[in-house]
């Protein structure tokens, strides 16, 4: 199986906004491990909605995702893509946990886009006013 992360590559973190994520990190996974590792750039995709059919030529299966829309939601599933959002902390670790069986995330996770270039996340009952702070 091939999954993905939205990936902050200053932190190593789920990047919180999927429409803004300029790298996407690429696991293969078997037998509840994970085999492989490797950095996708998405940075000349043009984002939002160029995004799920980056993935689905990636091989995507599944996204580990911070918030995210629900336009985005529903490109990816016309893509065959299962998004796991509202994921925080280190992706590798997120990862694992998804290749355990053990990936905490929160299904309501959303970003709501109010005017060009301002959004707010809501997951977990946490909020914030602006990508950079998700």
């Amino acid at each position: 199986m091939i999954i993905a992360a939205a990936y902050d590559k200053s932190t190593g973190n789920i990047f919180q906004h999927f429409g803004r994520t300029e790298t996407f990190r690429i696991y293969s996974i078997e037998d509840g491990r994970i085999t492989g590792i490797h950095d996708a750039d998405a940075s000349e995709t043009g984002g939002h909605s160029a995004l799920a059919p980056f993935l689905k030529e990636k091989g995507v299966e599944a996204l580990l995702a911070g918030g995210i829309g629900g336009g985005a939601r529903v490109a990816l599933a016309s893509m065959g893509i299962t998004v796991y959002p509202g994921v925080e902390g280190n992706a590798d670790k997120a990862a694992e946990a998804f290749a355990e069986g053990t990936l905490s995330y929160d299904p309501d996770a959303e970003c709501h886009h109010h005017h060009e270039g301002e959004h707010s996340c809501h997951h977990e009952g946490h909020g914030c006013g602006n990508h950079g702070t998700c």
